[in-house]
Order: structure tokens, then C-alpha cells, then sequence
């Protein structure tokens, strides 16, 4: 149950909730399946399926927002809106207009929504109230910015805040690169990402290739910044650093798997040693790549 993406925030103020206040918040906001003519749909599910919308491990927190949409293709409306359109202009006489088009749409957009497929996917959410993170397991700030708009919803008040760094994860990463050096405890991998920031925005990616430092200071001299960076902490945990402080395709490494099958007695009990050992793991790797970028904004902390 690893988290694959990090979009990583700060929590401002101590965490004071309970998870049977928090259970309680998040209530008024329970996923349920939409209806025949609602595209969309989202509310909090149960991590585990077990009727439970906050699953506690350790102090750690796990939420869960779902989501379903209608799968309804603007082609198969527009299609559908330009036959209609036609046999509208034969019995009047005249072509629709901009509003006539626009009615239509919308009768057509009713009409074939009971009969659109619907796909439903899964954002988890982990609060720290121990190290003051909150982290969400998204590819974007879009998908994760639905999670804040649900909990600004459920609950009175949120302090938080994005992760800001006293380096910027773009010149920090150009920098290791250019000295051939990773920070302390960690180590660079072989995917790297390096983009020019003139107008062509000229761009060269290694994928699986090892890393030569002089084509990679020749390219950095060349006026390129590393904007992707595959890196491993501590031999436990591979990801890709990127220019936002977003942390993408997060994977344990084999000596963290082998430790948790070997524990695990049945599905529940390797659920939550993953979520265990998962927390516990990241938290130390954040706090050490924060440290490793200059530490936290003081400016942004304070606020």
C-alpha cells in the first residue's frame, strides 16, 4: 500500500484532533455512488473497507477520498448534438442558434449519462501529527487540491501549508550534478531530466543510462537545469525528485520488502506494518532531503 506519488505540506499548527473527532468531521462527507445524471461524485471511503473513514496506525493517519466520474466522450456528444441539430433545421427551416446548440447539448448530455460508464478512483491522504506532515498520493497539485477542498468542507479549520525549501529543488539537483555529488545518505540513479530555459525550452532525459559527468556539465554549461532527478535514500527507497518538490514513482527497496512479508500474518496485519514501516521510512527521507535543500523556508514557517 505504498504511496507511488508525494505531493508534500506542512501542517502550521499541532495537531490536536482526534481520530474519533476527525471520524466524525469526515462523516458529513461519506462517499456514495452518484446518480444516473450526476458526472461526477467524491466523499471519503474507508482505507481498509471496514466502514471506517480514518484508519490509525501508530498516531499515523489514513483517509481515503473516492471518486467517480462518467466516462462521456465530448466526440459522442457533439456527434449525437449535430444530428439533432440537423433534423431541428428541417422542421424550422433555419439553422440553431448559439443558444438552440447550447440547449440541445445539455438535452443530449441527460440524455446519455444514465448509459456513460463510470470509473472510480482512490486518492489517499496521510496525516503526521507526530513530524507535522500532511501528504498526499497524487501525480498533480490538481488531484490533491480536491482533497483539500473536501477537508475544508469536513472540518472548521486546516492549518497548513505547501513544503518550501531554502534551496530550490532545480538548482539543488543542478548543482549535485554538476559536482557529481549527492547529498549525504542519498545517491543519484540513472533518470535524469535536463531543460534549457530559453524560448525552445531544449530538453535532453537520460531513461535507465548512466549518468557521465562531463555530458552532463557540458550540458549545464550549456544553460540546462535538472528538473528530474531518480535518486535512492538510505538503499531503502528509490523516487524521482522533481523542480516542484513533488516526489513521483516512490518504491521500496528489497531490503524493506523482505522485512514486512516476513512479519505479516495475514492481509489486515501486513496492511498496516506496510503503513507502519511506509511512514516511518518517509518521514525520516523527507526530513532529510528537506535538509539536504538548506532546510525549510523560515519566511513560509513562520507564516
Amino acid at each position: 500500500m505504498w504511496f507511488k506519488n508525494l505531493q508534500i505540506y506542512r501542517l502550521t499548527a499541532p495537531w490536536t484532533m482526534t481520530s474519533e473527532q476527525l471520524e466524525a468531521s469526515l462523516a458529513a462527507q461519506t462517499f456514495s455512488a452518484g446518480t444516473s445524471v450526476e458526472m461526477q461524485t467524491q466523499g471519503w471511503a474507508s482505507p481498509r473497507e471496514n466502514g471506517m473513514l480514518v484508519h490509525t496506525v501508530n498516531r499515523q493517519l489514513l483517509l481515503e477520498l473516492a471518486t467517480e466520474k462518467k466516462l462521456l466522450p465530448a466526440t459522442v456528444v457533439n456527434q449525437v448534438s449535430k444530428a439533432r441539430a440537423a433534423e431541428l433545421e428541417e422542421q424550422q427551416g433555419f439553422k440553431p442558434g448559439k443558444k438552440q446548440m447550447k440547449e440541445i447539448k445539455e438535452q443530449v448530455t441527460d440524455e446519455l449519462l444514465p448509459r456513460a460508464f463510470s470509473i472510480r478512483r482512490s486518492t489517499r491522504v496521510w496525516i503526521d501529527p507526530v513530524n507535522g506532515w500532511l501528504v498526499v498520493d497524487a501525480a498533480s497539485p490538481a488531484k490533491a487540491d480536491e482533497v483539500f477542498k473536501l477537508l475544508l468542507k469536513s472540518l472548521e479549520q486546516l492549518p497548513f501549508a505547501s513544503l518550501r525549501t531554502e534551496r530550490s529543488p532545480l538548482s539543488a539537483m543542478t548543482d549535485w550534478l554538476a559536482a557529481d555529488e549527492a547529498p549525504g545518505g542519498f545517491t543519484v540513479d540513472q533518470d535524469t531530466e535536463l531543460r534549457a530555459t530559453g524560448e525552445g525550452k531544449a530538453t535532453v532525459r537520460y531513461v535507465r543510462h548512466t549518468l557521465e559527468p562531463e555530458d552532463v556539465r557540458r550540458h549545464i554549461a550549456g544553460g540546462k537545469q535538472c528538473t528530474r532527478l531518480a535518486m535512492t535514500w538510505s538503499d531503502r527507497v528509490s523516487f524521482v525528485l522533481t523542480e516542484s518538490l513533488a516526489i513521483k514513482r516512490v518504491a521500496p527497496l528489497d531490503v524493506l520488502k523482505e522485512n514486512t512479508d516476513s512479519m505479516a500474518r495475514d492481509d489486515n496485519e501486513r496492511f498496516d506494518n506496510d503503513f507502519m514501516l511506509m511512514t516511518g521510512e518517509l518521514a525520516k527521507m523527507i526530513a532529510d532531503l528537506v535538509q539536504a535543500l538548506g532546510g525549510e523556508e523560515q519566511q513560509k514557517k513562520a507564516a
